[in-house]
């Protein structure tokens, strides 16, 4: 026993401060055991209740079942039962159905033949009309060709920077020719400085002038679009953008140096680029260019707002005109006053004119109201003369005829006027 207490108090474990001995260890696994045991007996007859449970539930559902086959099997019956009678019917619209589509057939069967001729008429009409169209095609190809070739030859006058650069420089002359009066600009004016810019505009009352430059670099240009369309060689078209880049920021900072002059020119240039699509083309891929041209205070304007800046202008030429001329203006703008004065005293006149006459009018109608209401009073009378009395010749016999004398009387018997008609 004293072997056995000693086995049990020898320390198998230490937690802490307490000691776990073996003889504890094996009192907590016999516990966790009869734990583990009665969870177990108590699981097994929950299942075996739950078993039981669903074999009852198994039983009713088998019942359900059987009842549920027997009335299907009725069903079945019955269906059978028609689906016999619905084979009867089906055979008899098959035969009916048979029929009436070899009838439909026979009679697509000459359709067709009938569409098929005029469909093989119809294409040898489209074919006669298509060898016109391709020799219309031909025509238009030859045409293509020559258009190509004179594509080739603006190609090869874009190529060099002189030509180019009239080129340019043509577009925006035109431009502003078209819309300012002529005396308003100057075309390679000379400044102070000696630089020539494409084109100055005067602006009114002493104001400086505004220098507009219309060389694009675009061999640097034309590099990027050769580089685009190269598949798959990033590092040409990187090279490319690089050297656009380098190219328009050397041109901007010489056109600020250059066109820029404080009291001489405007303290913005326009650099002109000759295409809408390339200046598209700039403010969506190369933006930062775009800064730094704002900085340096040179405008990158395409042909429709170089357009539009000259309308402007224009309106301000228009403008300063009209003030030159304010005092010619005002001067015809009292003389305008005079005349709506005397215009305004006339018409006083007039008005007084046409009171007095619509005046005398009212006056005439009162008149001709009164007599007219003294003819419907004459009107109103009664004339006439006693039956059976003879009307009396001039010489006072009887003249053979008798005529109604007219009398007239009053409505009160005082008055009685005889009315007597002698021939004219």
């Amino acid at each position: 026993m004293e072997q056995i207490n000693d086995i049990l108090g020898q320390r198998v474990a230490q937690l802490g401060a307490s000691t776990v001995t073996l003889g504890q260890a094996l009192a907590i696994g016999a516990a966790l055991a009869a734990f583990l045991l009665v969870a177990l007996a108590v699981a097994l007859w929950r299942s075996a209740r739950a078993r039981a449970e669903a074999a009852a539930e198994a039983a009713d559902h088998s019942r359900d079942m059987e009842l549920r086959m027997a009335g299907i099997l009725q069903s079945q019956a019955e269906m059978q039962g028609r689906l016999g009678t619905v084979a009867e019917v089906f055979g008899a619209r098959q035969a009916e159905l048979t029929q009436s589509l070899g009838q439909r057939l026979d009679a697509m069967t000459g359709r067709i033949g009938q569409s098929m001729t005029e469909q093989t008429r119809s294409t040898h009409d489209s074919l006669a009309k298509l060898q016109e169209r391709l020799a219309v095609i031909d025509t238009a190809q030859t045409n293509i060709q020559s258009l190509a070739g004179q594509v080739v030859q603006l190609q090869a006058i874009l190529s060099n920077k002189q030509t180019r650069g009239a080129f340019g420089q043509s577009r925006m002359e035109a431009i502003v020719a078209d819309g300012l009066p002529h005396g308003a600009y100057e075309f390679q004016a000379t400044l102070s400085n000696g630089s020539r810019p494409d084109c100055l505009i005067r602006m009114p009352n002493g104001a400086p002038q505004l220098a507009i430059d219309a060389k694009f670099p675009l061999e640097a240009w034309n590099a990027i679009r050769a580089a685009a369309t190269d598949d798959g060689n990033d590092t040409a078209q990187k090279y490319a953008s690089q050297a656009f880049r380098r190219d328009l920021d050397v041109h901007i900072k010489a056109i600020s140096e250059k066109y820029l002059i404080t009291g001489e020119t405007q303290d913005t240039a326009f650099l002109f680029v000759p295409s809408e699509s390339i200046f598209a083309e700039i403010h969506e891929n190369f933006e930062s260019i775009v800064h730094r041209a704002h900085k340096a205070r040179v405008v990158i304007v395409s042909p429709s707002l170089l357009m539009l800046s000259i309308q402007v202008v224009q309106a301000i030429l228009k403008d300063a005109r009209m003030r030159e001329q304010a005092h010619l203006i005002q001067g015809e703008v009292l003389n305008l006053m005079t005349d709506v004065r005397r215009l305004d005293e006339r018409v006083r006149k007039l008005q007084t004119h046409f009171g007095q006459a619509s005046r005398d009018i009212d006056d005439i109608l009162v008149s001709s109201n009164k007599v007219t209401k003294r003819g419907e009073k004459i009107e109103a009378l009664e004339f006439g003369p006693p039956p059976g009395e003879a009307v009396e010749a001039p010489d006072g016999e009887p003249s053979g005829r008798t005529e109604p004398r007219r009398l007239a009387e009053s409505k009160t018997g005082q008055l009685r006027l005889r009315v007597v008609e002698g021939d004219d």
